[in-house]
């Protein structure tokens, strides 16, 4: 879109991909953290406490993603628009 622009696009826009892209590598790390924790489970037992934590943090992830996503699509709406002849 920038090249389109001729022209660097606002600050936040940059920002907020950034944001939505940190957000997917949390999601990724906690998903892994709860297959390491569920495979480790089946060999030595239910331990519960550790598990729902786990369970927790990726559900913390998830919504930070929601959010992440729902803001970047607004931004990449509104750099679109920017882009558009008048």
């Amino acid at each position: 879109m920038e090249r389109l622009r001729s022209s660097p696009l606002h600050a936040n826009i940059s920002t907020a991909l950034d944001k939505h892209l940190e957000s997917i590598h949390v999601v990724q790390a906690r998903r892994k953290d709860e297959i390491v924790n569920a495979s480790s489970r089946q060999r030595h037992g239910p331990p519960r406490c550790q598990d729902e934590r786990v369970v927790l943090a990726l559900a913390a992830g998830l919504r930070a993603l929601c959010l992440a996503t729902r803001k970047v699509r607004t931004v990449l709406w509104c750099a679109f628009q920017m882009t558009l002849p008048k």
